[in-house]
């Protein structure tokens, strides 16, 4: 008698087959390729693109800087790190960053809170804020080279908008040599960057703004919290992540200001306006020591590079940790 608890025995075509939880962990692991495949072919044209625009050059100027070359053939004349010492001991180089510092700290005390003022004061409701908010961005949406000579001619001398403005109103003796004055240049210049990069940042703000919940200031409000409290405690706060960046964008836009300046002042008066990107321009374009000018475009990245590394460790490291946490949590 043959028992019924032995086991089958049967042969064929079927027993071969793995079993179904192996197909399901090569069908994944086939589908992860699958998915790796596809972002890496996504990202290969993108970061070919990057290393051939970015980082070549930077290699390249970084491989520059320890030669006394014009820019014409290879260079060959090998000098170390003296176009790095000569920029320390250059006087017009050691002005570049006094006058950058210049404008980082007048963008941070009075540009970015006017632009917070504008915001907050286009946040309200208001007849026309709409045609007010364009009308403020305008300038942004400008190419420096437009906004460098509309300026131009506004601050001419004796015949310029500025000066004709201030004597009608008896205020003659404020005008005068606006971007030709040593004293005066500077202050004139930032006057021009604020109406230019202004907008950009009320519009950061004004976005910021807009994404705070109204049901706080509302409840903040029935709490007895007057303006200035709400201010405090409520608005900025929340806006503090749009600050942060506003302030990154205006501390970087400051080292690498060359564009607008070079349009209005090119450096002058006796290089009482130039910033490094203008003196890296004058040494490579005008006086062919493309071995100097390296240097200076080292430092101005290698400038950019540690702030911003610094910045993003000891400022936007919140944020950043904030917005993984977020997304961690939103994929289940």
């Amino acid at each position: 008698m043959t028992s019924t608890f032995l086991p089958d025995k049967r042969t064929g075509p079927d027993t071969d087959r793995p079993p179904p939880a192996a197909d399901a962990v090569r069908g994944r692991a086939r589908r992860r390729a699958l998915n790796w495949l596809t972002a890496v072919s996504f990202q290969v044209p993108a970061l070919v693109l990057f290393g051939v625009l970015v980082l070549l050059p930077i290699l390249f100027a970084l491989y520059a800087a320890f030669f006394r070359w014009g820019g014409f053939g290879r260079p060959s004349d090998y000098i170390g790190v003296d176009n790095f010492t000569r920029l320390f001991d250059d006087p017009v180089f050691l002005g570049d960053l006094w006058r950058c510092l210049v404008l980082v700290v007048l963008s941070l005390a009075l540009q970015l809170p006017f632009a917070l003022a504008m915001a907050v004061a286009l946040n309200q409701r208001m007849r026309g804020r709409a045609v007010y908010r364009m009308l403020f961005f305008a300038p942004y949406v400008l190419s420096e080279a437009i906004t460098g000579v509309l300026f131009s001619m506004i601050f001419a001398p004796g015949d310029g908008l500025a000066d004709h403005v201030l004597g009608g109103i008896g205020l003659d003796g404020l005008g005068g040599e606006w971007f030709a004055d040593p004293d005066m240049v500077m202050a004139t210049l930032f006057l021009v960057m604020t109406w230019k990069y202004f907008g950009f940042h009320m519009m950061l703000y004004l976005a910021g703004l807009q994404s705070i919940p109204r049901e706080l200031h509302e409840a903040a409000l029935i709490d007895g919290a007057g303006p200035w409290q709400r201010v405090r405690n409520v608005t900025l706060p929340l806006l503090a992540p749009t600050l942060r960046i506003s302030v990154f964008l205006s501390v970087i836009g400051a080292i690498q200001l060359f564009d607008l300046v070079w349009v209005v002042t090119a450096g002058g008066p006796d290089h009482h306006s130039e910033t490094m990107a203008v003196t890296m321009f004058q040494f490579g374009f005008k006086r062919y020591q493309v071995g100097y000018a390296s240097a200076i475009s080292v430092v101005m990245f290698g400038i950019s590079l540690v702030f911003a590394l610094a910045y993003q460790r000891f400022v936007l490291r919140r944020d950043l940790e904030g917005a993984t946490t977020t997304m961690r949590g939103g994929v289940k």
